[in-house]
């Protein structure tokens, strides 16, 4: 199948590591795609140079103020804030909406690109965790919109899902790389700096929240949760495997023994490429996968404890993958701001989720309730540990 018309794509955090890199995919395809809408939080400036590339996209950013400098700058009105973003994720004449903004934040925008009946293709892995129930409702209740999902572990698990009965589906694989202190002793890794974080062996693209969560493995706590949630599946059914090269990024093994796996290089540009252009696969102008030298190991607990909490959150539901996202959420920052140490943000993780009183979340409300009362809890103790 060939698309007969130009797609026409918002990006949301169009300034971001994954933005950025979409735009790259739009770039590289300029017959096949079109920028009709761009996001941006604090990079005024980035985004302002977008406006000028694109001056047909409807724009928006976080601060009112910067919206109001911008909308002089580029000569065209420019929307703020979360209802300034939905806005452009729910405005007509859109085919694909990409939610690459990082945190619950892609939450509304995500819900509004749904129900406007939209495409969605999604690198916010906090959105289902967090509400997941409330997403896959809205999806229910829109019969032309889709979820399509740009995370390279789980467009692996979409690519090699798609066709195939889930009865038929003993288990699925999500890689990992093991983050930055993969090999570092266990005694040290509570001590590690943020610079030691930050310094990803396979993804120096990502950004530095990511790249946080891939160092003490809550990205696959989250992805376990986003796996059962995505393609039906219990978390007792997704496995998660240390494989250092980053080349297989996802595997699924069927029930008659045999296994299909998705192959590519790290590059976040191939599952990029793939949710906006499906079902279409034109050439790409990046290198392909390589298939030597692959290696899998076994996820060492003590090394990264946080996956267990993925685990735990995904078998209670009501409420607790939320409470495991919110709180990471501001564990993470804190640790990136220099006010607590690496080691300590699963414990305080743990600690919000064993304060958690179960509960149902149907609505946006709900969701965002819980939300907070999970970062306030986390930020009394991150103020405890000061």
């Amino acid at each position: 199948m060939t698309l007969s018309t130009r797609r026409r794509v918002v990006i949301l955090g169009a300034t971001g590591s994954i933005g950025r890199q979409a735009l790259e995919v739009v770039a590289a395809h300029p017959d096949r795609l079109e920028v009709v809408g761009l996001s941006a939080g604090s990079n005024v400036a980035a985004l302002r140079d977008l406006a000028q590339t694109f001056p047909g996209a409807a724009l928006a950013v976080a601060d009112e103020a910067e919206a109001s400098l911008l909308a002089a700058a580029v000569g065209r009105s420019v929307g703020h804030g979360l209802a300034g973003m939905v806005a452009v994720a729910g405005a007509p004449d859109v085919d694909v909406v990409l939610v690459g903004v990082s945190g619950a934040l892609g939450l509304a925008p995500t819900l509004a690109a749904i129900r406007a009946g939209r495409k969605v293709a999604f690198a916010n892995k906090e959105t289902l965790v967090a509400a997941g129930d409330v997403v896959m409702g809205a999806l229910a209740r829109s019969p032309d919109a889709e979820l399509w999902p740009v995370d390279s572990e789980h467009s692996a698990l979409w690519q090699c899902l798609r066709g195939e009965p889930l009865e038929a589906v003993r288990k699925v694989v999500l890689t990992a790389s093991g983050g930055a202190l993969r090999d570092r002793p266990v005694d040290q890794l509570a001590t590690a700096t943020v610079d030691q974080v930050l310094a990803h062996p396979t993804w120096p693209a990502m950004g530095r929240k990511i790249t946080v969560d891939s160092a003490n493995l809550m990205n696959k706590a989250l992805e376990v949760i986003e796996a059962q949630i995505l393609f039906g599946l219990p978390v007792d059914r997704v496995e998660v495997r240390i494989h250092p090269q980053s080349a297989i990024h996802g595997l699924v093994e069927f029930r008659d023994g045999s296994v299909k796996a998705q192959v590519g290089p790290p590059d976040m540009r191939m599952p990029i490429q793939v949710a906006l252009l499906h079902p279409d696969r034109p050439e790409s102008p990046w290198p392909g996968g390589s298939w030597t030298s692959w290696e899998f190991r076994a996820v060492d607990p003590a090394r990264y404890p946080a996956l267990a909490l993925g685990y735990e959150a995904g078998r209670a539901g009501r409420g607790l993958p939320a409470v495991l996202n919110a709180a990471n959420e501001v564990a993470a920052a804190r640790f990136l701001a220099g006010d607590i140490p690496f080691g300590a943000i699963v414990p305080m993780v743990r600690a919000v989720m064993a304060r958690h009183q179960p509960c149902d979340l149907h609505t946006e409300d709900d969701v965002w309730a819980l939300d907070r009362w999970a970062r306030a809890e986390t930020a009394a103790m991150t103020s405890a540990i000061r």
